[in-house]
């Protein structure tokens, strides 16, 4: 294979992004050659703005039973990403999926095994792991230049958005639609990061507001607390209610501390570490001697185009991936554990219970009031943004 034919399901708003990018050519080796959606509309502007030899379905088993392309981008709503992830697999076609690798842990968990099993390449698109910034984060603390971590805090605040958002699509915000809110729509990119930098919670407390700031169902602020394995704490902080907002993250380790805000990195440096500081010090004050380090960053961040080029060239060259699919489950765990954690008013372990996870979103899909009627339409526009 020289070049890989790509077929998209789900043609709304992140789904023709792709498109528009793949049409362009501005993915090396790459081409669309097809594209999904049950809605006509969307069929009809594939057709106007991608070209007659685009072919089009209206469907997803004729869609995978065409062979129109060797690879599938799945871009719909959440609850759709591993039911289509799995028929994708199963019909012999590389496969990417759009974030949140799902809505609850147990169908995640299913995808994966499917996956597991094939010979084909499995990404999501979490294309926040091409920016420089996190990977430099990364790095300084895999590598132990940062020393053992003692806290974590992300306050991601600056998701904002109006109650016309919410009301754009029937779908948003409802427990059936959705599956969630501001950590379902807006933070699986954050909840990735924060694990893929520092490692996963052990478990969790977090208490979420449903419909604090607008007319919905599911959560639009959330403070949650999460304990790490060697000790050490995390707070993570999120909303779609406050303007302006705030993106913070900062690392609190033996060696010293990182900042990531505004988009610029600062290492606070102990010349010796804390530990060693503290057992050593006789004078009663003091503390170790800090160098406030500006953290230079090279590269660029590529975004879904890099996260795209990356899956291409993995299924090409056998590249990589920055973005195993598999791991989409990580960030879902800690969404799933807020959720839960919310619900029963307690702490939750990480991995969570899935069926008693699975038995309480049923319980709020049953007893919603929202009075919405497209639920259902699988694949009438895309679930991120």
């Amino acid at each position: 294979m020289e070049k890989v034919k790509i077929g998209i399901i789900g043609f709304g708003s992140m789904g023709s992004s792709h498109g528009r990018y793949l049409k362009a050519g501005e993915i090396n080796n790459a081409e669309l050659t097809a594209v999904c959606d049950i809605n006509p509309e969307r069929l009809r502007f594939a057709k106007e703005n991608f070209g007659e030899d685009i072919q089009v379905f209206d469907n997803a088993e004729a869609f995978f039973a065409s062979k129109a392309m060797d690879a599938v981008m799945i871009a719909t709503p959440h609850y759709f990403h591993p039911p289509l992830a799995i028929q994708s697999l199963n019909n012999g076609y590389h496969t990417l999926i759009e974030k949140p690798a799902g809505v609850y842990t147990k169908q995640v968990r299913e995808m994966n095994e499917v996956a597991e099993k094939s010979d084909k390449v499995f990404g999501i698109m979490y294309n926040q792991r091409t920016n420089p910034l996190y990977q430099k984060v990364r790095d300084l603390v895999q590598s132990g230049e940062l020393g053992e971590i003692k806290r974590t805090i992300w306050i991601i605040t600056n998701w904002y958005r109006s109650q016309s958002y919410y009301d754009s699509g029937t779908w948003r915000a409802t427990w059936a639609g959705e599956g969630g809110g501001v950590l379902l729509n807006q933070d699986p990119h954050q909840l990735d990061l924060w694990q893929w930098m520092c490692g996963m919670p052990k478990r969790v407390r977090a208490f979420c507001y449903f419909g604090k700031y607008h007319d919905i169902e599911v959560e639009d602020d959330v403070t949650a607390y999460v304990e790490y394995e060697n000790g050490a704490t995390g707070l993570f902080v999120t909303s779609t209610g406050e303007a302006p907002g705030t993106n913070r993250f900062e690392v609190s380790a033996d060696r010293g501390k990182l900042v990531i805000e505004d988009d610029k990195l600062t290492f606070w440096r102990n010349r010796v570490s804390e530990r060693q500081f503290n057992a050593e010090n006789k004078a009663g004050f003091g503390q170790p001697e800090c160098w406030k380090c500006e953290i230079p960053i090279t590269g660029v961040t590529t975004q879904h185009k890099g996260i795209t080029q990356n899956w291409v060239d993995s299924i090409l060259k056998g590249t990589p991936l920055l973005a195993p699919g598999l791991e989409g489950i990580k960030g879902l765990q800690i969404s799933n554990a807020m959720h839960l954690s919310a619900w029963l008013d307690d702490w939750v372990e990480i991995p969570v219970d899935e069926d008693l996870f699975y038995e309480k979103l049923q319980e709020k899909i049953k007893s919603s009031t929202v009075k919405k009627t497209a639920t259902n339409r699988a694949l009438d526009t895309e679930g991120t943004y």
